[in-house]
């Protein structure tokens, strides 16, 4: 017996690449079935994850010790795969969206945002030697963290 289940893009909606179609999410959510628990599950939790990133990211904007973007593009990966309505929200967004996309698209970053990362890691940096008298071995892990972290931002495609 052969299963006579459409698969994805068979009935005109685009190809399921993230395994969280709306199709197979209404199909099955009223079966009770393993699979459809397991899957509202994983909506259900990467929607919080989504949301709770995006919090975070929005306090960013305020504090400039939080990163703003990595979060918001890890809140639309947790949307990808949950809910496309703020995905898309995020993606629109008039400020944050352009930035979204090129990280998206290409893995660009722009030169000025990564000016403006290096200058804020050399701030933190300096606000934790200077505020907690840390010892040797700390400050070197700690500089040595922030140093891969603005050399990648460094490496990725400008936008």
């Amino acid at each position: 017996m052969t299963d006579k289940s459409p698969q994805s893009g068979e009935t005109g909606n685009p190809p399921d690449t993230n395994g969280f179609s709306s199709e197979r999410f209404s199909s099955e959510a009223g079966t009770g079935s393993p699979a459809a628990t397991k899957s509202v599950i994983a909506r259900t939790l990467f929607l919080a994850l989504g949301l709770f990133l995006t919090g975070l990211g929005f306090v960013g904007i305020f504090l400039p010790v939080v990163p703003t973007v990595p979060f918001l593009i890890l809140a639309a990966a947790c949307f990808t795969r949950s809910s496309p309505r703020l995905e898309r929200w995020l993606l629109d967004h008039r400020h944050f969206g352009p930035l979204l996309r090129d990280w998206r698209d290409k893995g660009a970053i722009p030169r000025r945002a990564k000016w403006m990362a290096a200058g804020g890691c050399s701030l933190g940096f300096a606000v934790f030697v200077w505020g907690s008298s840390p010892g040797w071995p700390l400050t070197l892990a700690v500089a040595a963290i922030m140093a891969l972290g603005v050399i990648f931002v460094f490496t990725r495609p400008d936008a």
